[in-house]
C-alpha cells in the first residue's frame, strides 16, 4: 500500500510539474531538456557540458563547431548545420541522420522534440 501511494505521489508531481511548464512550446521544451539532455548537455555560457557540447546558440551553428574536444569523427565530416528542422530528425534518431555519431539519446516523440527544439531555439 505505501509503495501505491508512492507512485500515485510521485505521477501527482510529474503532472503538477508538467501544468506549471504548459504555457509554451519552449517551456515545455526546458522540461525535456533537463529530463533528457541535461545530464550530458548544457545551456549555461559558452563552456563545454559534462559529456557533450554546450548547446547555447545551437540553431544556425555548424555540427562539431565548439570547442568540445571530443566530438566523433562522423559528427565532424557531416556538414550539418543545426536548422530546426535537422536538429528535429537528428534528435528524432542521432545514428539514422549521422552514422558513427556518439549521441546515444532518441525522442520518439515529434511533441516533445517540438518543444525541445523550440527551447533550444530561444537560448542564444
Amino acid at each position: 500500500m505505501k509503495f501505491a501511494k508512492a507512485i500515485l505521489a510521485g505521477v501527482a508531481a510529474t503532472l503538477a510539474a508538467t501544468s506549471a511548464t504548459a504555457g509554451t512550446p519552449a517551456a515545455n521544451g526546458e522540461q525535456v531538456f533537463r529530463q533528457k539532455c541535461q545530464m550530458c548537455h548544457t545551456i549555461a555560457g559558452t563552456a563545454p557540458g559534462p559529456l557533450a557540447p554546450n548547446l547555447s546558440g545551437v540553431v544556425g551553428r555548424k555540427a562539431a563547431s565548439t570547442a568540445f574536444a571530443t566530438y566523433s569523427p562522423a559528427l565532424k565530416a557531416s556538414g550539418v548545420v543545426w536548422t530546426k528542422a535537422n536538429l528535429d530528425r537528428f534528435i528524432s534518431g542521432p545514428a539514422k541522420m549521422v552514422p558513427g555519431t556518439r549521441m546515444a539519446i532518441a525522442i520518439s516523440d515529434p511533441a516533445l522534440r517540438a518543444s525541445l527544439v523550440a527551447f533550444l531555439a530561444s537560448k542564444h
